[in-house]
């Protein structure tokens, strides 16, 4: 290498990763390219590569090559970085399948998978997702924040000027109530389950929906008013707001949508003719906090690098670089030349909204609730009426376990809207016929059988028989194979709290030769089986599903099983 360090940049290009089972998820932005380094006073290089959100990966760049340029050295060996701009979706999706991990609305990468070494998304809320989703050993290290980006509510001025903007508190109890009345205020989002911006706004907006009155009505009713405009990308979002204020514009055009600060800033800086306003709703919705991320297993001497380059991303100097991308500092202040939007609260107001608060269980909650409500499907729901359903539930104020499961798929019906086509099976042994199971409701859309549907589960009681569950699992898969539909995902949720104990029924070897002989790739059958108590084998109903596709899910809590139906109807809904 000769004296003196210089780089050499690739022009920017995009970047795309293919997610398996019809999930596009795509990697776009500027590739800023490897540095050529040289210097007298190091030799060789450690090269760290680093994936950052595309609006923050400019910032990135320029101060690395400051780093580089000052001499970034590691133990006297020359530290090289590339920053690649990079959709935090499809760096997840990559972690995602590098740690097995499935996340709903995401996908899988196809081909070969390569991390980086350092991941800076838009939000610690993949993180959080990544762990939540079976990356048990996805422990990146550091973690903290190295910008911001309040979470707002971008809506055209016109329609904010209406609204009493900027003058008037905004809250998110009326955005629901203004989303829900008969004349709507025309709402969208990006795709939450793909984007961290959505996700934090729907998160605000369904918690302030639950807490007032028809709670779950009012939460369906926001994600449907949500979807009917949603995009799967930023730029998609933005361009569904009015390009005039002509009122016929106006009125088929999108009038308000969660977007972070950065965005709108940005979306105002292309003088459009009806700019936004940004709408601060209280309480404030979670905030993009860039998450420095190390990634596990990059080696000590990358490990040394990350932890120095991160150190140069926190400097007071790096505020400024933030400003000229309209993003704030960690700490919710900004750096010169910030342009601070109309009605912003100030910095110490925002402050309290901090991302470590992020809910794990409201997270998973919204995520599957988005995935239910705004996609299809056709399933043959199968619920356990054996004895020890009869049993109490301790922690859940003496409601039997029968009832707790119908409570659940009660709720679950909620979410799906009448595009699903939806049946009804109860078992245990001995329900007439010789059978082990009884058909309740044919599998038939939900628009014209919701009714019976919900009063059928009103109708379901405990039995004393015992649970004869291979010969269900047979006959519920053979009856939605045999009414397959090319235009769905052709399912089985089953819920039950035993092993099979059918002395008169098949063998679990029987069940698991019989599938093995009539699934049909080109018919494909998910079964998800959903466990509840101690008594269940999670070997028996693993060897059903690994034959079927699908999942298991077992939990000894039975208050859970709520949330486990939603997580589990929305992966088997997203392919995963």
């Amino acid at each position: 290498m000769s004296a003196g360090r210089h780089r050499n940049r690739t022009n920017i290009h995009l970047a795309s990763v293919a997610a398996a089972v019809g999930v596009l998820v795509v990697t776009a932005g500027g590739y800023f390219g490897y540095r050529q380094l040289a210097a007298p006073d190091c030799s060789g290089s450690v090269q760290l590569a680093v994936a950052v959100a595309a609006e923050l990966a400019p910032a990135v760049d320029s101060a690395a090559t400051e780093w580089e340029n000052g001499g970034a050295a590691v133990g006297g060996t020359c530290v090289e970085v590339s920053v690649t701009a990079s959709e935090p979706v499809g760096i997840a999706a990559t972690v995602a399948a590098k740690h097995g991990a499935i996340l709903p609305g995401v996908g899988q990468v196809s081909g070969a998978v390569v991390s980086p070494d350092v991941w800076v998304p838009d939000s610690s809320a993949w993180l959080l997702r990544l762990k939540s989703g079976g990356a048990s050993e996805f422990n990146p290290g550091n973690g903290a924040s190295i910008a911001r980006s309040p979470v707002v509510v971008g809506v055209p001025e016109p329609i904010a000027s209406q609204l009493g903007w900027p003058e008037q508190e905004f809250t998110w109890s009326a955005l629901v109530s203004q989303v829900n009345d008969t004349e709507p205020l025309k709402a969208g989002t990006v795709n939450p389950t793909q984007d961290a911006a959505g996700l934090s706004g729907l998160l605000a907006l369904s918690a302030a929906a639950a807490a007032g009155e028809d709670g779950q009505a009012a939460t369906v009713g926001a994600l449907r008013a949500l979807s009917a405009s949603s995009a799967d990308r930023r730029q998609e979002l933005l361009a569904k707001f009015p390009t005039s204020v002509d009122p016929t514009t106006m009125a088929r055009s999108l009038g308000a949508a969660a977007l972070s600060e950065e965005d709108l800033l940005s979306y105002n800086a292309g003088d459009p003719v009806v700019p936004l306003a940004a709408l601060y709703p209280k309480p404030a919705a979670t905030p993009l906090d860039y998450p420095y991320a190390v990634l596990p297993g990059i080696g000590s001497a990358k490990t040394a690098a990350a932890r120095m380059l991160f150190d140069v991303l926190t400097t007071a100097s790096f505020k400024d670089r933030l400003a000229s991308l309209s993003l704030r500092g960690p700490d919710g202040t900004w750096g010169a030349g910030f342009s601070v939007p109309e009605g912003a609260p100030s910095p110490a107001a925002d402050g309290d909204s901090a991302t470590g608060d992020l809910d794990l269980l409201a997270v998973e909650r919204v995520v599957s609730s988005w995935s239910i409500a705004t996609q299809s499907g056709r399933m043959l729901c199968v619920i356990d009426v054996s004895g020890s359903m009869r049993e109490p539930v301790a922690s859940a104020n003496g409601m039997s376990r029968q009832q707790v499961t119908l409570a659940a798929a009660g709720r679950g019906l909620h979410l799906f809207d009448d595009s699903w086509q939806i049946g009804l099976w109860e078992f245990s042994t001995n329900l007439g016929s010789g059978r082990d199971y009884r058909r309740l409701v044919e599998i038939g859309p939900l628009s014209s059988q919701r009714s019976e549907l919900e009063a059928a589960l009103t109708q379901i009681q405990p039995t004393r028989g015992d649970t004869g569950l291979f010969d269900t699992v047979l006959a519920a898969y053979e009856a939605v194979q045999e009414g397959w539909d090319q235009g769905q995902v052709n399912s089985i949720v089953l819920f039950t709290d035993g092993k099979n104990d059918d002395d008169n029924g098949i063998s679990q070897q029987q069940l698991i030769t019989e599938l093995e002989r009539i699934k049909d790739p080109e018919r494909p059958v998910q079964v998800v089986l959903i466990g509840i108590g101690a008594d269940v084998s999670k070997a028996e109903l693993e060897s059903i599903t690994k034959v079927t596709g699908g999942g298991s899910f077992i939990t000894e809590d039975p208050t859970k099983i709520g949330d486990i139906f939603l997580n589990a109807i929305a992966l088997r809904e997203t392919g995963s």
